[in-house]
């Protein structure tokens, strides 16, 4: 089964009276453990059609299906903890909260999720050690790298066991050295334990590393390959 199945899935925005179609009619299916950069220039709609399939933004029309379950049809309370269970993301900003350690980050989700403290101790521990950051655990983001806080937030999104992972631009602020750290780090994820990620970016280093490369322009699917 897809985890990810878009169908007609169209975003239009309203500027200053005229009609913008940032996503159009896209029709896409991603399987478990694919790794699938969309790629395409700036404005062709790749993080609106992110957003949409992360639930975190409003669809105009179409549907977005993650695992069989229609997102739209979900309430906003209903999306929320589905996004929660499902749905890992991976930002350009990081977005980790500036006062709790590396360790107590990648824990929030969990303490969201309801697990217990020896649970959540248990994974962030596993999965720092995963991402290369056993000795970071207690740092504080501002005591860490622009790669090691990209590390962090991986850790983090893989937190919630999703059924995919969302990297919007993950090597947008990175030097060469930390996006291929990073990226060599999600390919072993992704062959070792089919770690499903979805990338939208500019960079060609995260090209050159996808399996399936998807173009977009003007907010439609123009090329879909595998190298």
């Amino acid at each position: 089964m897809d985890i990810i199945k878009t169908t007609g899935l169209t975003k239009i925005y309203s500027n200053n009276g005229l009609e913008v179609n940032a996503v159009n009619q896209v029709d896409l299916n991603i399987q478990k453990g694919e790794f699938t950069a969309i790629v395409g220039p700036s404005g062709s709609g790749k993080t609106t059609l992110l957003n949409m399939i992360g639930g975190l933004d409003d669809i105009t029309s179409g549907t977005v299906e993650i695992a069989g379950t229609n997102i739209d049809l979900l309430s906003e309370n209903e999306l929320i903890d589905f996004r929660l269970k499902n749905i890992g993301f991976v930002f350009q900003a990081y977005n980790l909260i500036p006062v709790l350690t590396a360790k107590e980050n990648v824990e929030f989700i969990m303490l969201l999720q309801g697990l217990s403290e020896e649970e959540r101790k248990q994974r962030s521990e596993e999965l720092l050690n995963q991402v290369g950051l056993t000795d970071k655990i207690n740092s504080r983001p501002n005591q860490l790298s622009g790669g090691q806080q990209q590390r962090v937030a991986v850790a983090r999104a893989l937190a919630s066991k999703p059924s995919f992972i969302l990297a919007d631009e993950p090597t947008a602020n990175l030097d060469s050295h930390s996006t291929s750290t990073l990226l060599d780090m999600m390919a072993e994820m992704n062959e070792k334990e089919k770690v499903t990620f979805l990338f939208s970016t500019h960079d060609q280093r995260v090209i050159d590393k996808a399996k399936r490369i998807i173009t977009i322009e003007d907010g439609k699917i123009i090329k879909d390959e595998r190298p």
